[in-house]
């Protein structure tokens, strides 16, 4: 692979290379170092949603004051997905913001371990939005990189497989937190020195795997590089001004009120149970985050199993919808049945995101990396939803989980509104002529999969028929999808 060679941290966005026609053999390196950062920022972010509710306990603050470390991190994406990390990507590359973001991570969870042991949440709130700025740095790049490293026919299938494995962190967390930090300590400071070891080894992670990433001969994929794909297909839009590219602000719009109801429900997850589910605690209430955070990450591996036969549009629509139908009667079920509904919700929520941001990009050409900036700063909208469903939530009152009063639940119609709000793009870009068409010609295309003159066998195995090396064999047009 050539590591410890020289390497470049600055690249040409006008110029081509051969990573617009990358196989996928060719790009399985850099598309597994890049997976690692997905299990990174999913750990992170399941280890919010535990602490929000153990500092409600702890330092008996209310729900919409909690809600606080969701406004910080996720508060932080816009900061970086549109301005420090995006300029970077632009005039620097993926590799130099991969790294960029990696040292913020660490710096931020140094910066966490003392504002713990001392069991200052201001102080925590201010190390998690340095976090953020560090995800979010890493979410610019990683997500786009994993829609365009690669045959574009592939782009969905690639971004849902990286991001099972945002999934399964967001499992670990909690169960972490059941198991280890909060076992027999309750809600007191013990229990806050147990969680500050593990943001020290995550700095100390993260700053060895920035060197890696500096070691490595990433492929840099460039705007000129999307460009030449978009012009391939006849998909591209970017022959209009970037302000035109209304498609574009849609995904961003979509990825915006998804996330928002997203991180609302996970963060309100464990609240929820607690109101609505007799002789429940925190700490078991956890373990049930824990199982859902499981159905969540099982969805996407199910979600790539249907892309494989059936367009990513059309898996996108059906899950989006589901979301719907399984969240509404969460606002009035009580226990078991109401939590199951949170289930099979999350279940369902798993490859919006990831496939909102690869339907967004396509078509994008010059713009691709300005574009992903927009789509990825969408998730600003975990700062926002939450907030309002705590607030929600309080004004409710006291709970009574014998009479069914449970404010959390109530609260539950906060992300319904903007799971609506978000639906109206899966809509568009199945039944809108001018949506549909560019996803699909990037879906069809042939980029990547033959190379050069001959079909690898991963294409082969792609559309069906078995690829000969030194032979160019057609390839089936839509990988036999309905």
């Amino acid at each position: 692979m050539g590591i410890f060679k020289k390497n470049r941290l600055r690249h040409r966005d006008d110029q081509r290379t051969n990573a617009a026609e990358l196989t996928l053999r060719q790009s399985i390196y850099p598309l597994a170092l890049v997976t690692i950062l997905f299990f990174l920022w999913g750990f992170s972010y399941g280890l919010i949603d535990t602490l929000n509710k153990h500092f409600q306990l702890s330092l008996g603050i209310t729900r919409a004051r909690s809600s606080g470390l969701q406004a910080a991190y996720f508060g932080a994406y816009p900061l970086a997905s549109l301005g420090h990390a995006n300029w970077i990507l632009r005039h620097y590359g993926y590799k130099a913001v991969f790294i960029w973001g990696l040292f913020l991570y660490g710096v931020g969870s140094l910066i966490a371990w003392p504002c713990l042991l001392n069991r200052s949440f201001g102080g925590f709130c201010a190390a998690i939005f340095v976090i953020g700025n560090g995800l979010g740095s890493l979410e610019t790049a990683a997500n786009p990189y994993l829609t365009v490293c690669g045959p574009p026919r592939y782009a969905e299938i690639r971004i849902n497989v990286a991001q099972a494995f945002n999934g399964i962190g967001t499992v670990v967390a909690p169960v972490l937190a059941s198991y280890v930090f909060f076992k027999n300590t309750e809600d007191n400071v013990d229990s806050m020195k147990n969680v500050q070891w593990t943001y020290l080894a995550t700095a100390i992670f993260v700053f060895i795997l920035a060197v890696v990433f500096y070691l490595s001969p990433i492929p840099e994929i460039t705007d000129a590089d999307m460009a030449f794909q978009a012009e391939e297909t006849h998909a591209g839009t970017d022959q209009k001004p970037f302000f035109k590219q209304y498609r574009l602000f849609h995904a961003t719009f979509a990825q915006f009120c998804y996330t928002g109801s997203q991180v609302a429900i996970a963060g309100a997850f464990i609240n929820y149970v607690t109101e609505t589910r007799l002789n429940t605690d925190a700490p078991a209430a956890s373990r049930f985050l824990a199982g859902a955070q499981g159905a969540f990450a099982f969805g996407r591996f199910v979600g790539v199993g249907l892309m494989k036969y059936i367009r990513p549009r059309w898996v996108y629509l059906a899950f989006m919808t589901m979301c719907i139908v399984f969240l509404a009667p969460s606002i009035t079920q009580r226990g078991d049945i109401g939590m199951s509904m949170l289930y099979i919700t999350l279940f369902f929520e798993s490859i919006i995101f990831p496939t909102t941001v690869a339907l967004g990009m396509r078509g994008l050409g010059k713009y691709s990396k300005r574009g992903s900036g927009f789509i990825v700063g969408g998730v600003c909208g975990g700062a926002v939803v939450p907030p309002l469903l705590f607030v929600a939530a309080d004004a409710q009152g006291t709970v009574d989980v014998a009479g069914g009063k449970a404010p959390t639940a109530f609260a539950m119609v906060v992300p319904l509104v903007f799971f609506i709000a978000a639906w109206t793009y899966s809509l568009c870009v199945n039944f809108a002529p001018k949506y549909k068409t560019v996803v699909d010609r990037l879906g069809n295309a042939e980029i990547g999969v033959v190379d050069k003159g001959r079909t690898d066998v991963e294409a082969g195995a792609g559309s069906g028929k078995e690829g000969v090396l030194g032979e160019k064999t057609e390839v089936v047009p839509d990988n036999g999808r309905i």
